[in-house]
């Protein structure tokens, strides 16, 4: 059984995060999910973090390239995902700096999803969003 089932990410959307963050063990792996009103896809980012086996970082140009590309596209970033590796998939104090430095989302509206990742392959993912003043684990 997948470590991920949720019917709101279609299978394909599922398989390509989960095979990206599989791929970049023993480093975390990053990237965002882009939808438009008929479909979704998986970006895999690069992870430029100085301490890559415990953070992630996206490149600056990658990130605008994506944000520019997903703009003239007509598409939204839905989701950003990373890996924890040998870790829990928790929304850790780093990841809610990263995502909402100054108490408010960067990227409001925008999901986050962290998978566990150990030897090489995932076994639970969680996915997080804004609600009430803090990060909290999306209800199914």
């Amino acid at each position: 059984m997948s470590p991920w089932v949720d019917p709101r990410w279609p299978e394909p959307v599922r398989t390509q995060v989960l095979r990206h963050l599989e791929a970049s063990y023993p480093l975390e792996g990053c990237g965002v999910i882009l939808a438009s009103s008929d479909s979704a896809r998986v970006l895999p980012l690069r992870n430029v973090s100085p301490m890559p086996a415990v953070a992630y970082a996206f490149e600056p140009h990658e990130w605008l390239q994506v944000c520019l590309q997903a703009e003239s596209s007509g598409e939204r970033i839905t989701a950003v995902f990373h890996s924890h590796v040998d870790a829990p998939p928790t929304f850790s104090l780093e990841d809610a700096a990263w995502a909402a430095p100054s108490g408010h989302p960067l990227l409001p509206g925008v999901s986050y999803l962290i998978a566990s990742v150990h030897r090489g392959c995932v076994t639970c993912v969680c996915e997080y969003e804004w609600n009430g003043g803090e990060f909290r684990t999306r209800q199914v």
